[in-house]
Parts: C-alpha cells; sequence; structure tokens
C-alpha cells in the first residue's frame, strides 16, 4: 500500500436494512445514499437506531451477541457483507470515530496515530510513518498543539485532543468512509468548534456520516440530513432525508419540522 496516495472519493449506500437485538427488531428497512465527498447527518430522539445503522456501515452490529440484520450496505457499488469480502477489509475502509474518546491511554500520540497500520497489516518505514503521522495531525487540527511533544502518552491529552487524536489514527489507514458517533457530545463548545472545522476540512478528501442530537451542529457541517423516529414502540425508519437546508427550513414532514425545531424529542 502507498501511504501517499489519498483513496478515491467513495459514495455509501444503505439498502432496505432492518436490524434486530434478539426478538426486538430496531430498524426497519432503511434505505439511504451517502454522497462522496459529502457530510450526511443522522439524526432524530434517542432510541430511534442511528447508532445502530451507523454500526451496521462497517459491520460493528454483527459483533453484539444476539444481534442480526438484512439488507445491503455497498462501498462503491460493492457490498462490504459480501461472503468473499474479509471483515478488516470494511473497517479499514469505513472507519469510526465514537461519542468517547478512546485512544490507546498508555500508547504515545505517535504510536497513537499509527496504530492502524499494524492492525490493517500495512508496513511502512521510518520516514513514511513520521510523514503520516504529521500529515494525519494536521488534518485533525492537532498537529499544532502536539508537534513537540509525540513521544507522550495519549491519555494525558484533553477530551477534545483525544477526539482528535482519534480522528487522526482513523485516517492513518486512508479510509474511504469516516463514520462519526456523536463526537462532540462529552466536549467543551471550544472542542466542538475545532472538531466542527476538522469535519469541513475533510469532508471534501473522505465521505462523512455523524450521528448528533445537536440540530445547530447538524445544520452546520452536513449538506445532507436524515431523520430516524421511532414512534410507540415500532423499529427505526427514515422520515424523510435530503439537502439539510431543505430538512430544517422546508422538510416536507409535519414530524420532521416539529423535531428540528425543537417541539419533540
Amino acid at each position: 500500500m502507498t501511504l501517499t496516495m489519498p483513496p478515491a472519493l467513495a459514495d455509501l449506500e444503505a439498502r432496505s436494512i432492518s436490524a434486530w437485538f434478539g426478538e426486538r427488531k430496531v430498524l426497519d428497512r432503511v434505505s439511504l445514499v451517502m454522497p462522496a465527498g459529502t457530510v450526511t447527518a443522522l439524526i432524530g430522539p434517542s432510541g430511534c437506531g442511528k447508532s445502530t445503522f451507523l454500526r451496521i456501515l462497517n459491520r460493528m452490529h454483527e459483533l453484539i451477541p444476539g444481534a442480526s440484520l438484512a439488507g445491503e450496505v455497498l462501498l462503491s457499488g460493492q457490498d462490504v457483507y459480501d461472503p468473499a469480502r474479509k471483515l478488516t477489509d470494511a473497517r479499514k475502509r469505513i472507519g469510526m470515530v465514537f461519542q468517547k474518546p478512546n485512544p490507546f491511554p498508555a500508547m504515545s500520540i505517535y504510536d497513537n496515530v499509527v496504530a492502524g497500520l499494524k492492525l490493517t497489516g500495512v508496513r511502512a518505514r521510518r520516514a513514511e510513518k513520521d510523514a503520516l503521522v504529521e500529515e494525519c495531525l494536521t488534518k485533525a487540527g492537532l498537529w499544532p498543539e502536539v508537534r513537540d511533544r509525540l513521544k507522550q502518552p495519549g491519555g494525558a491529552l484533553s477530551g477534545g485532543q483525544q477526539q482528535r487524536l482519534c480522528i487522526a489514527r482513523s485516517l492513518a489507514v486512508r479510509p474511504d468512509v469516516l463514520l462519526m458517533d456523536e463526537p462532540c457530545s462529552a466536549l467543551d463548545p471550544t472542542s466542538t468548534r475545532r472538531i466542527e472545522q476538522t469535519i469541513a476540512e475533510l469532508a471534501h478528501e473522505v465521505t462523512i456520516v455523524i450521528v448528533t442530537h445537536n440540530m445547530q451542529q447538524a445544520a452546520r457541517v452536513s449538506q445532507q440530513c436524515a431523520f430516524f423516529l421511532a414512534e410507540q414502540g415500532t423499529p427505526g425508519v427514515i422520515v424523510e432525508a435530503g439537502p439539510t437546508k431543505r430538512i430544517f427550513e422546508s422538510p416536507s414532514d409535519t414530524r420532521t419540522s416539529d423535531y428540528v425545531h425543537g417541539r419533540f424529542g
């Protein structure tokens, strides 16, 4: 693998995704196109299946005991659930940043960034790793703050810095897609603003899907929104999806309007 070449932009498409935890159905025939080089925000009340949908996109749902699913997830037209495809390939091409920052706390900042190379079997010379660390930390908006302390533990950073370190770590394996599950929910406003700036800067080179409960954030960072809803014990569905501006200013469903304007949820 060449470390210096960015991936071609890739689109992601979910087709008729249904999901279960044991006998309980939590998603019902959810379909969504997430265009290449675009930030798609998944919005909706807690418990409507947004995070489950996100985990399905890079095959993390199947790790949960008793979990099952139906439907297809296509990355540039190829089914990531194809039995002929390795699980590690899906994880490499579709990265994930979690709600709570999870750097390897005892590992240095430098080693945190390059950790994914070993996990995905990529070999690189020291000079290549050095260049990769600087590039990914720069893209994550962290390089100026840590350039002189790369050997210090990642766990010593602030919460916002740890989250940006996790973004840098995800970028190091050259993913086509970056999934973000409420990446700012545990952060202060200053750190949140920096993460949002990072998302805006990354969007031209990686397809981003973000779950957020912050409607202002969804409006700021995304070009497309999908509104999820689970009503009265029924499984989660997408009520509507489309350009962010339309979803916020002239949605076609009154439930969408009520939610984005804070009238429920």
